[in-house]
């Protein structure tokens, strides 16, 4: 049996990916489009046929009609793909609204709207926000409405408790990036079971069960194969292709290393707007990777109006 399939035992693979070869080739319960994923979708023949139907359908280059085309891409490609999954697709709401709990709102309900056009019901999708304190409190609202969401750019216990206060679907705490500024800082590597990344992904899931909540807790923003197993048991785990490939490649057992079977179901004290933002600002790691995370994707949104704005001609 493959550490792939061995892997499936304990948590439910997302892929982390617009790539319609690799979900097909490896099978993931849900997966994910945003405009990084978009970017790399205009190199991939799969979607030259897609691409180009949208960007038809749209004339003119202002700013508004290429946000416009932006969500069309991000719906049209996100209802591809959830062809070939059984589950959901994540569709992300601009990082430039990450702070503006209104406009995320709109976009939300402009994001379901467009795909309830294609024929994908929102159960089928879920929203991907910033976990700022407007990105929770917009999701907040979207979720009493029936709307679900991922709240992803998740550093810090403030705002997994948050999160989890809000009544949240699914959270995103990050691996890698948690790793990558810890090793960066002591200019050292990590066993698996140490790895920084690994131990916050840990207590995250431990935070959970503890409280007895039903938001689903998905590792992201791996760097090894070995990160991922070691957050085997976590309920779910979003993995990038290349670690997806390497993970099907090689045969042997895998241990659960995270029990969430027994729900102590002992909620911790809610947090109010101060107490989160004083919590989150206690931890450095967790302030400086939030913000860069969001310029990282706001920049590849500018980047990606930019190639549409150049093959519109403008």
């Amino acid at each position: 049996m493959s550490q792939l399939d061995a892997l499936r035992q304990y948590s439910v693979v997302v892929a982390d990916t617009g790539d319609l070869d690799a979900i097909k080739r490896y099978r993931p319960q849900d997966a994910t489009t945003n405009p990084s994923l978009i970017l790399k979708a205009f190199d991939l023949p799969g979607y030259s046929a897609l691409i180009e139907d949208v960007l038809s359908k749209e004339t003119g280059s202002s700013s508004d009609r290429i946000d416009q085309i932006v969500d069309a891409l991000s719906v049209a490609m996100g209802a591809r793909i959830s062809e070939h999954i059984p589950g959901r697709v994540s569709t992300e709401v601009a990082a430039r609204l990450s702070f503006d709990r209104e406009a995320s709102i709109r976009k939300a309900h402009e994001l379901i709207e467009r795909y309830d056009r294609l024929g994908v019901g929102r159960d089928r999708i879920l929203i991907k926000l910033a976990s700022t304190w407007e990105g929770i409190r917009a999701a907040e609202v979207l979720e009493k409405e029936g709307i679900q969401c991922n709240l992803t750019l998740l550093f810090s216990e403030a705002q997994a408790q948050a999160c989890f206060d809000a009544g949240v679907h699914l959270i995103s705490p990050f691996v890698g990036r948690v790793s990558d500024y810890y090793k960066q800082r002591d200019n050292r590597d990590f066993a698996a079971d140490e790895d920084p990344g690994v131990v916050f992904v840990r207590e995250v899931c431990k935070r959970a069960n503890q409280g007895g909540y039903d938001t689903v807790v998905m590792g992201a923003s791996f760097r090894t194969t070995g990160q991922v197993l070691a957050l085997a048991g976590c309920p779910r785990l979003t993995i990038s292709p290349d670690l997806l490939e390497q993970l099907a490649a090689s045969d042997g057992d895998v241990e659960a290393a995270i029990d969430t079977g027994n729900r102590d179901a002992t909620p911790a004290t809610t947090l109010d707007e101060v107490s989160f933002r004083w919590g989150h600002n206690q931890n450095p790691m967790a302030v400086e990777k939030l913000a860069d995370g969001i310029r990282r994707f706001a920049e590849d949104q500018h980047k990606l109006e930019g190639l549409i704005a150049q093959r519109l001609g403008g």
